[in-house]
């Protein structure tokens, strides 16, 4: 799963130590999902295979996103600040309910490969978590995240070593400014914009500000997603350019279900449609590159500029 760092101007755990964050997550998601799958092994009445789940070949779509990343990360995360610690060591605590299975739930478990997706979708909801709050405080969610589509296509989708900012809010030149899609990969910064409405909408492609869609008989104007994903490269590359960060930014504008037909495209915008989006998308995934450095330093670079709001929890307000 890709890891959520950033959501709208939500307050994010990663903003307090992004150097730690990625690979608490990556030992959390493993050690969970032997804990959650021992549970319904129990449940099921199967008992134990007799396997360490480190041995079990059928959690490799666990495992294989963090091969590799282990030796690194012992370099990168030696040092701890005390409130990264101090969060660490309640998270436990707080997360042991999120990764039960009640028996509403067991009910419908049946296979393991049912057990897999139950526990995706609750490591789904415990990045909404990560990415809203912090041991002492907490941003004000709309929960319309929790059934965003397509922020659970990236983050289901995509490996562990891919830090996503999901519409984040950034302070640029005195103005806070909403951006696009941003995906920090080991090789690249994806700057990325969607246009998806009807399945099978065609949309035609123009260096002015509007663009065509036709739909059946139907014909519109819209507005040009190169003019907002143009606006996310550049306060990207600005921001990581002031922090001394070399890493390619690319931009792309991506259609799940439609068509784009610009033969005057620009060379530097990436046009990904339904013919080319699942290619495009299986060679995101295949990428087996352990996280780098230079990927915190950009995440870094990038959350120091984010916008936050968030309020002070109520338990840890002091009584006056």
């Amino acid at each position: 799963m890709g890891q959520l760092i950033k959501l709208q101007n939500y307050i994010s755990r990663y903003e307090n130590d992004v150097f730690h964050y990625p690979a608490r997550y990556v030992r959390l998601k493993k050690q969970e999902w032997e804990k959650f799958h021992a549970l319904w092994e129990r449940q099921q009445g199967e008992g134990s295979s007799g396997l360490e789940p480190d041995q079990d070949k059928q959690d490799d779509w666990l495992l294989e996103e963090s091969k590799g990343k282990h030796s690194l990360f012992r370099g990168l995360f030696s040092r701890k600040e005390k409130l990264v610690e101090a969060e660490v060591d309640s998270e436990p605590q707080q997360e042991e309910n999120l990764f039960s299975i009640n028996e509403t739930e067991s009910i419908y478990l049946k296979t393991k490969e049912d057990a897999k997706k139950a526990f995706i979708d609750k490591m789904f909801n415990f990045q909404i978590k990560w990415a809203s709050s912090t041991l002492l405080h907490q941003s004000p969610l709309d929960h319309k995240y929790y059934v965003d589509e397509r922020l659970k296509f990236l983050l289901k989708r995509l490996p562990d070593t891919f830090l996503v900012l999901y519409e984040p809010v950034f302070r640029f030149q005195k103005a806070v400014v909403e951006l696009d899609v941003v995906i920090i990969t080991p090789l690249h910064v994806w700057c990325l914009t969607f246009l998806e409405e009807q399945d099978g909408a065609v949309f035609t492609g123009s260096p002015d500000r509007f663009w065509v869609k036709r739909f059946g008989e139907t014909e519109s104007k819209i507005l040009s997603p190169a003019v907002s994903l143009s606006r996310t490269e550049t306060i990207v590359k600005k921001l990581l350019q002031h922090d001394q960060v070399d890493i390619p930014v690319r931009k792309a504008v991506l259609s799940r279900n439609g068509y784009i037909d610009d033969p005057a495209a620009p060379a530097d915008i990436h046009y990904i449609d339904k013919r080319e989006f699942h290619h495009w998308f299986d060679e995101m995934r295949q990428l087996s590159s352990p996280l780098k450095t230079i990927q915190l330093k950009a995440a870094k670079a990038l959350l120091a500029h984010g916008d936050t709001v968030s309020l002070r929890r109520p338990e840890w307000e002091e009584d006056i």
